[in-house]
């Protein structure tokens, strides 16, 4: 048995993060739903934008949408709800088996409009109608003026992807935003089941104090960040507010492992999925990660409910200078920036693509 399927088998959710034109024509991404236990999909600008600048895939849906006058912001997204309903449609199935809690893909709405919620709201109806889709999400960055579009795209019933979260305070401030707009539902008389994620990034930590940590604590202030964070959403789920939601129909908001790439060439390639196993989470993984897993993981004890060594291990960080508190403010701006930057890549090199597109058509 695959360790894909072991770790499938402990209640964790294995989902792809990348989508490509090619993965869906190729018949892969069927592949690794059948082989590798992948129950779901994410994705982002640089996935899209990588996809596009390095493969022919997207050409002729590209010259065919100028030939419409259609460029930017629209072409993109036209683009990506082509490949990302596709994909949905390959997961319906166990969407539908597991009553909503899996089998779902994931779009973000312009990062450009992260300080305007209700721009942000907008964006989000217009992306649920066009895909017309039961399970795809859409991703809203969990930073303060983000909580308000969070809070009134799940009161609008917008399934939601909450990204751009670091730390257990953050993820908590997204689980209030969602169980929020679950309350307002209750109280409007509407149906209570609006499924969520909150995604925690995990390699950008280690990422960021690569140098600086403590001794025999290097690659570990990431595993740890989420420990104490698998502990605020054990505590949640048992807490007297969520549970008074829960008989009322509200279904959980899943905690989600993002960025489970491993950065460190010296570290294991498998590194944040072998030590973040836990059930009823979601670990998103880069496709190589994936195949790296698939191949020469394992599936260790589950993450304590409790927290484990997190509290230890965190003071030593503290213990080195290493304020996580600060440093997670930190690691979201600069994550919202480098959305920003993405973005406008993506529509660049869409831009440039056309232009090719156009020209190779005249010759």
């Amino acid at each position: 048995m695959r360790a894909t399927e072991q770790l499938h088998r402990t209640g964790q959710s294995l989902w792809l993060d990348n989508i490509t034109r090619g993965l869906l024509t190729s018949g892969t991404l069927e592949r690794y739903i059948r082989e590798l236990s992948i129950t779901g999909l994410t994705s982002n600008p640089s996935i899209f934008d990588h996809a596009i600048r390095n493969t022919d895939f997207y050409d002729e849906a590209i010259r065919a949408k100028m030939q419409a006058a259609k460029a930017g912001e629209k072409l993109f997204f036209e683009l990506a709800l082509e490949d990302l309903t596709k994909a949905a449609d390959l997961f319906r199935p166990i969407h539908d088996a597991t009553n909503g809690v899996d089998g779902w893909v994931s779009l973000e709405v312009s990062p450009l409009l992260a300080d305007e919620p209700a721009k942000t709201l907008e964006a989000a109806k217009q992306l649920c109608a066009a895909a017309d889709r039961p399970n795809l999400f859409i991703k809203i960055p969990g930073t303060p003026k983000g909580l308000s579009a969070i809070e009134e795209a799940i009161f609008a019933g917008i399934p939601v992807n909450v990204t751009l979260l670091f730390s257990r305070d953050q993820y908590l401030e997204a689980a209030r935003a969602y169980m929020r707009g679950i309350e307002r539902r209750i109280k409007a008389g509407l149906n209570p089941a609006v499924h969520s994620v909150a995604s925690i990034f995990i390699s950008r930590w280690d990422k960021a104090v690569a140098g600086k940590e403590p001794d025999e604590s290097k690659n570990r202030l990431g595993i740890a960040i989420a420990m104490q964070a698998y502990k605020a959403y054990r505590d949640l789920l048992i807490s007297p507010q969520w549970l008074q939601l829960a008989a009322q129909g509200a279904s959980a908001q899943r905690l989600l492992w993002a960025s489970t790439g491993t950065k460190d060439p010296k570290a294991s390639d498998v590194l944040y999925i072998a030590g973040l196993a836990a059930p009823n989470t979601v670990n998103t993984m880069p496709e190589a990660t994936l195949l790296a897993f698939a191949d020469h993981g394992h599936v260790p004890n589950a993450l304590p409910a409790d927290g484990g060594d997190c509290e230890t291990v965190l003071e030593r960080f503290a213990s080195a200078g290493i304020d996580t508190g600060k440093l997670a403010g930190q690691l979201q701006l600069e994550g919202a920036e480098d959305f920003v930057k993405s973005w406008n890549d993506l529509l660049q090199c869409i831009e440039s693509k056309a232009h090719a597109v156009r020209a190779v058509a005249g010759a």
